[in-house]
């Protein structure tokens, strides 16, 4: 059964793990299908978040993540479709505590509901409405995104409509964030008695093959509401704010190896009752090589704005939204696209059509220092921004990653990686300033 958010076409930096290519389970000349996901990640981390050998906390540790997922398909008809998938989650091991969120951690989620939805008409032809839990992929997932490295992923409580012709598709779709939690059964913040936060994010977006050398041409409008978190104190103000976008993506078949990609988005609004004015910009070039191997190698730089005066009311911090950062930025996951300067080297090949290697080296700095060097989250912050960090220098510094994905069949595929992070002088300027290691090897299985 197909997810509910729009397929995207694969970044420039390759996803960490792609999707085996199964298909899945038919029974009733294909009225019910089956579909039966396993995910074991062991991961190792040092320093990777205080960067302070000093210090041995919850997150320099190793643990095993698990995760289950069944879903079950029924087509009524060639056009209305019913699809429910449940998961479970388990963090095993390590010092971490058992709850989501808490010190980096994943956590459990006993046996809940990912997706629940109802499917009307065809969403590779003409007019279709997807209603209920729900995905949400578009573009390359910088701004929004189902998040499939996160143990539990992330989904919506939301309407789609779509329509799609030979060389366009128009998305609108409105919705709320689900909020993952063990013991209670999992709910968007919209529909949740316990939170007052009531997180509306609607958007439009229209993608098309209008320019003959790229693969897709987007344009999008975005806007994201809430009523303001009073959960650690009272509340700010609303938010209420829009993200106006493009994305294009050159064809390398077209442009003779060569590829592209560039994706710039303006946000104007209020955050918390301040007003926004913020920018992101993501600009990438690649060579693909004619060689068994398939090797690629590209250039890519990574741009997002940070605040300039915490003090004068307004907000310059660029806003990431709902993005599967994951794959852009760096797999120590260090940094979201918010505050940002983050050039990169990207080489990848391929030595049989089984594996794929790739090669990723990252500088950063901070755009601004008056903000936080902000996590993959968009949200934590590395360091508090005081008088240190804000004379500090703004290099925060450098990251290696290497990532081995191997497909032994349709269904089983493999992938281990390990990354290092050379701590720049933003850290010795503000603290600790001890280097981080990141290591991984996980299997999932798809049926």
């Amino acid at each position: 059964m197909a997810q509910a958010g729009t397929p995207s076409l694969p970044p420039a930096t390759p996803a960490p793990l792609p999707p085996p290519g199964y298909a899945p389970i038919t029974l009733f000349d294909g009225k019910i299908t089956v579909d039966i996901q396993e995910k074991m990640r062991a991961e190792i981390r040092e320093n990777n978040f205080d960067f302070n050998s000093d210090v041995n906390g919850p997150q320099d540790a190793s643990w095993l993540l698990q995760r289950f997922r069944l879903g079950i398909g029924y087509s009524m008809t060639p056009w209305l479709k019913l699809y429910v998938q449940g998961q479970d989650l388990r963090e095993i091991g390590g010092s971490r505590p058992n709850e989501m969120g808490v010190f980096g951690a994943e956590g459990d989620d006993t046996f809940d509901v990912l997706k629940a939805y109802i499917q009307a008409g065809d969403l590779k032809k003409g007019m279709s409405a997807t209603v209920g839990r729900q995905f949400l992929a578009y573009g390359d997932q910088r701004l929004i995104g189902p998040l499939e490295w996160l143990n539990s992923a992330r989904a919506f409580d939301a309407l789609k409509l779509r329509y799609a012709a030979p060389t366009w598709s128009l998305d609108l779709f409105s919705g709320s964030p689900v909020v993952f939690r063990d013991h209670k059964w999992n709910q968007s913040t919209l529909l949740d008695d316990d939170t007052q936060l009531n997180e509306l994010f609607s958007g439009i977006y229209l993608s098309s093959k209008w320019i003959p050398i790229n693969t897709t041409t987007d344009f999008y409008v975005l806007h994201k509401r809430d009523d303001g978190n009073g959960t650690f104190g009272p509340r700010l103000g609303e938010t209420s704010f829009l993200t106006l976008g493009t994305l294009w993506k050159g064809d390398p078949q077209k442009l003779g190896g060569w590829d592209y990609e560039t994706e710039m988005a303006f946000q104007t609004g209020k955050v918390s009752g301040r007003d926004l004015t913020a920018f992101a910009g993501h600009w990438g070039i690649g060579y693909n090589f004619k060689h068994s191997w398939k090797p690629r190698v590209g250039l890519q730089y990574n741009y997002a704005t940070g605040d300039q005066d915490p003090a004068d009311g307004d907000i310059e911090t660029f806003q990431n939204l709902y993005p599967t950062n994951h794959l852009f930025y760096g797999y120590m996951d260090t940094s979201g696209w918010v505050n940002l300067h983050n050039p990169q080297l990207n080489i990848s090949f391929t030595p049989t059509p089984k594996l794929k290697v790739m090669m990723d080296y990252h500088l950063y700095w901070n755009a601004s220092n008056d903000d936080a060097w902000r996590r993959v989250n968009g949200v934590t912050a590395v360091r508090p921004v005081n008088a240190a960090a804000r004379d500090a220098s703004s290099f925060r510094g450098q990251e290696f990653d290497l990532t081995a994905i191997y497909k032994l069949n349709p269904h089983v595929a493999f992938q281990a990686g390990y990354s290092l992070y050379v701590a720049g002088d933003y850290l010795s300027d503000t603290g600790a300033d001890d280097n981080a290691h990141f290591g991984y090897v996980q299997v999932q299985i798809d049926f």
